[in-house]
């Protein structure tokens, strides 16, 4: 799911294709974060109009991590129960600019502290 709205629609690296070049109009990374957060709605947001989806902390997903990721298409992983970690993706202000890629995963534990973590607040409608 993180990955489906990061992309916005795209297939490129990053949710505007795959020059690098422009990440700094979309994203807070270690080459013009100052090594330090900003407040959201800053940079460029994706087709969809979400802001941050690269760069600025690195998002706590639900997800599990796990080594061995599908490489098949499938919908929505989870990943596994074995594992306690969970997923973090899209890049930090700390992270190189191939880190903060629409594809790319990290893990953390859950009791664990970091300074370039978050999460997005999402409000789904009731129908």
């Amino acid at each position: 799911e993180w990955e489906y709205a990061c992309r916005a629609g795209s297939t490129g690296r990053y949710c505007f294709g795959d020059d690098e070049n422009i990440l700094k109009d979309y994203a807070w990374y270690d080459d013009n974060s100052g090594g330090k957060t900003h407040p959201v709605g800053q940079k460029k947001p994706n087709a969809w109009g979400l802001y941050d989806m690269h760069g600025s902390v690195l998002e706590w997903c639900l997800d599990r991590y796990e080594e061995d990721y599908p490489t098949e298409p499938v919908t929505d992983p989870t990943g596994s129960s074995a594992d306690l970690n969970f997923i973090l993706r899209g890049g930090s202000w700390g992270d190189a600019a191939c880190n903060c890629r629409s594809a790319c995963r990290n893990y953390g534990a859950p009791d664990e502290v970091y300074a370039n973590v978050g999460f997005r607040v999402a409000l789904v409608p009731v129908q």
